[in-house]
Order: structure tokens, then sequence, then C-alpha cells
């Protein structure tokens, strides 16, 4: 029999972290693998409504790194024994970015989400990607934390720009482009 879900812990607004010490659920820390965990969660569902195989795969390689790095946020201790990130994660996303830029026209102007429900859903992982990178900037400034994780998110959330861009070339519509001052 497996452990049950619900430990009644957590009740009085305190949880564990790896390592077993006790924090505030509204910790930097938390919020930091908390947004971490809901960027993955997007990608999930981006995932799902793909039908391009390499980019399905692009993406589940994309979940597993973030749950990494979630689970490397989720312990104090420097010395825990989880992999986080480190160059060689940074880099492939560069890669994967380099090419879809290959099919992409050079950006003119600013572009708003939109166009087709793909397009918006990996728009919706960008802004989460920015705002878990906002939150591994603050744990950041009150504890040792690899600057690669933030370097990471920072790659991964061009990567979903450009996803977005090139889901949109792939879907051959046109690009919502920002009118500044319109009504």
């Amino acid at each position: 029999m497996g452990f049950k879900i619900y430990t009644k812990t957590g009740d009085k607004g305190m949880t564990g972290l790896f390592g077993g010490k006790r924090v505030s659920k509204d910790h930097v820390r938390i919020d930091a693998y908390g947004t971490v965990d809901e960027l993955n969660s997007f990608t999930g569902l981006l995932r799902d409504h793909l039908e391009q195989s390499e980019l399905r795969e692009q993406l589940k390689k994309i979940q597993n790194k973030l749950f990494d790095l979630g689970s490397y946020l989720a312990s104090p201790d420097e010395k825990k024994g989880t992999e986080g990130v480190d160059q060689a994660h940074v880099e492939w996303l560069e890669k994967c970015i380099d090419k879809m830029e290959e099919d992409l026209e050079p950006l003119k102007n600013f572009i708003l989400p939109g166009g087709h429900p793909n397009v918006s859903r990996a728009h919706i992982c960008r802004t989460v990607c920015r705002r878990a990178e906002r939150r591994v900037v603050s744990l950041a400034h009150q504890d040792e934390t690899d600057d690669l994780n933030v370097q990471y998110l920072n790659r991964l959330s061009d990567y979903f720009f450009t996803l977005a861009r090139f889901l949109t070339h792939h879907y051959e519509v046109p690009e919502v482009k920002w009118e500044k001052g319109s009504q």
C-alpha cells in the first residue's frame, strides 16, 4: 500500500523542505519552486496539444529538467545531492532556439500573444517562466543559489517565445503585431 496524499502537516500554513526543515508556505523558496512546478504544468498542457513529435520530445525533456530544478530549489542544503541544471542544458536550449529560428523571418515588431491556441499556450509558458525566473532571483538574494538556475530559466523563456513564433509559422497564421496606442 502507498502513502496517503494528505498528511495534515500543512494545515497551519507550514510545509517541509527536503531535509525536514519547516518553513511558511509563502517562503521565497516555496514560491520559487512552486512557480517552477506551475511552469512544468503549463508546459505539459502545451505538450499535450502539439502534434509534432520533435517538439513534444523537447518539451518532455524540459519538463524533466524543470522537475530536477524544482527538487534542487526545494532543498536549502547545497550538498543536497539533487541535480539542478548545468551549462549543457542552457546550450541545448540555445541549439533548439537556433534551429527553430532557421525557418522564421527576423522579428521586426513587438508581437502580442495569440493567433492560435498553441501559440497562446507557448506565450503562457513564457510568461510563467519569466515569473519563475524572478522568484529564483529573489531566492538568490537570500540564499546561495547557482546562477545557472537563473540563466536556464532566462534561456527557457527565450525558447518559449521562439516556439510561439515557430508555431505561428507552422500553423500559417499571422503574428499579431502590437499597435501602439490603438483603440
